[in-house]
């Protein structure tokens, strides 16, 4: 009995020693990112092994990372007005969505996504795509921990650098190049109205041709813009969390 419990202390040692400096690194990676651009992201990596695993010769990854001071204000509002409008109030969740969702799902129609520009953040930084309980839960730890240490303007920064824009065009830097031929610091409304419309889809939608969907959407987007605002509803509503 005594070996027994000495070989379960023992376990539980180590499962707690593991657990702890799993914690301490993960966090530790948030806090680093915080001021480091990444280089790279989850999702990034999880398209282009599929893409040599399922021999797609035509396949071409672009991303490049574009500072907050170099791309036009119009292009996070666009992101906040058509992805996440309470951005700017919520600590990472949209309570009111996720209730929406589940009530939509009790009445039988298709569960719809309720996910925040954090919680997207913290799904293509560090995760992998998928609906299971298990990435779900390490979304909303991710999530927690860009909330507790990056600032506001941080997340929507590097939101807008590793979202996907196209079938293999990660951030507003590669989508410029690639669909409008503009600096990312030249984009109009409209322009970043578009390409925050496709990001339902990305791979099924193109900024470039757009669709008679995404026009409608992008027009929308663009109403939304000037309800809130304009850039200034960055600025002004979110001073006390963007510069925190």
């Amino acid at each position: 009995m005594s070996q027994r419990r000495s070989l379960l202390t023992r376990l539980l040692r180590s499962f707690a020693i593991l657990a702890l400096s799993w914690l301490a690194l993960s966090w530790l990676l948030v806090l680093v990112l915080r001021f480091v651009p990444p280089w790279t992201s989850a999702v990034i990596v999880e398209r282009q092994v599929s893409a040599w695993l399922r021999n797609e010769p035509n396949f071409r990854l672009r991303h490049r990372w574009v500072p907050w001071a170099q791309v036009s204000p119009y292009v996070p509002l666009a992101m906040v007005a058509g992805e996440d409008q309470k951005f700017p109030f919520h600590h990472g969740f949209d309570v009111d969505a996720i209730q929406d969702a589940l009530d939509a799902a009790d009445d039988g129609k298709r569960l719809r996504g309720a996910s925040t520009i954090s919680q997207q953040t913290a799904k293509n930084l560090f995760l992998w795509n998928g609906r299971s309980f298990v990435r779900k839960g390490l979304e909303a730890y991710f999530t927690v921990l860009l909330e507790l240490t990056w600032p506001k303007q941080r997340i929507l920064e590097v939101y807008m650098n590793i979202a996907e824009l196209g079938d293999g065009v990660y951030g507003v830097g590669a989508a410029s190049d690639a669909y409008l031929d503009t600096p990312p610091a030249r984009l109009s409304p409209s322009q970043a109205a578009r390409l925050a419309a496709v990001l339902p889809s990305p791979r099924r939608f193109r900024a470039d041709r757009p669709s008679a969907y995404v026009l409608s959407r992008a027009n929308w987007i663009q109403q939304q813009m000037q309800q809130l605002g304009g850039p200034g509803y960055l600025q002004i509503h979110q001073a006390p969390r963007l510069q925190r």
